[in-house]
């Protein structure tokens, strides 16, 4: 069994101490954090990560004992410094004493080639060192459909920004190869297989069901997750998008024969079998919406 926790809330920061309190997560004994957001481009929330959001996790993470924190990402649809600028990023960092990391501005040094076994990449792949070398990894997702091949964009989906477009010195465009292949969905779970993350958040105040990444859909599912297991925490939220209403292509057979979550599941980057996963609520409105999911969620 993994337990994700499950937060009906419209207040992102209670919302996200709980469900932290609720995984007993913290005891962080100074260790230093790469913290992913989605910063795919600048849109607004749930385009991107919400500025609140963020404000809320590092301060949970600092009130929890983390040494640095470093917030890092590569943008997938825009310049990566201008869309951090746009957001506001440098002065929240600043303001909080944290620092921040421009992944596409790395040297040839900076990244790690990753040659799995059995993937999809022809060449391989390229995942930014700090985040193999930080002591926690911390990523926080949106919940949104991905018209561009992906179907989803959840937590594997987010660690995409965690992988090079170009290594400098290198010829290959890695995402050019990724976009064009008929394996995206595939290739999107096994660039998972690189790290492990300590914690994933999914802020799923709102969610766009159809369109995305960028822009969409809009529902208000008003909802916070966390947990670790990332072929979990994206299934529940498969299971929110099809609670609403989604595209075809989301709502096509078992959550679990989802291509990434497929994928991930054969890669044993998480639990095989929804019912596996356990929904912890810290209240009655929390626990009345996790059985709507529950529901959808083992629908076979």
């Amino acid at each position: 069994m993994t337990e994700i926790a499950f937060v009906k809330t419209q207040d992102r920061a209670a919302g996200i101490e709980e469900a932290l309190d609720l995984l007993g997560f913290g005891g962080l004994d100074r260790q230093r954090v790469f913290l992913k957001p989605n910063f795919n481009s600048a849109d607004a929330f749930p385009g991107s990560t919400h500025n609140d959001t963020l404000v809320a996790l590092i301060r949970e993470l600092q009130a929890r004992g983390a040494g640095a924190i470093t917030v890092g990402d590569r943008s997938g649809m825009g310049d990566t410094r201008r869309v951090m600028e746009q957001k506001g990023i440098f002065r929240l960092a600043e303001e909080l004493g944290v620092e921040t990391l421009v992944l596409d501005e790395l040297d040839a040094d900076g990244w790690e080639m990753i040659d799995l076994p059995g993937s999809h990449w022809t060449h391989g792949f390229a995942v930014a060192r700090p985040v193999l070398e930080a002591d926690v990894v911390v990523q926080t997702c949106c919940l949104k459909t991905h018209r561009f091949g992906g179907h989803f964009t959840l937590s594997l989906k987010n660690t995409v920004g965690l992988v090079a477009k170009w290594v400098p010195g290198q010829p290959h465009d890695y995402m050019g190869e990724l976009h064009s292949s008929p394996h995206q969905r595939l290739m999107i779970a096994e660039a998972n297989a690189a790290y492990e993350p300590d914690l994933v958040v999914m802020d799923g105040l709102a969610a766009f069901t159809e369109g995305g990444p960028a822009r969409g859909r809009r529902v208000e599912p008003g909802v916070i997750l966390a947990g670790t297991d990332r072929v979990a925490i994206d299934a529940v939220g498969v299971a929110i998008l099809r609670r609403y209403g989604t595209t075809p292509a989301v709502s096509r057979g078992p959550i679990l024969e989802q291509e990434q979550l497929a994928r991930a599941v054969e890669l044993d980057l998480g639990i095989d079998d929804p019912e596996e996963i356990e929904l912890v609520t810290p209240d009655a409105a929390s626990e009345s919406f996790a059985a709507e999911i529950e529901e959808v969620l083992t629908r076979r």
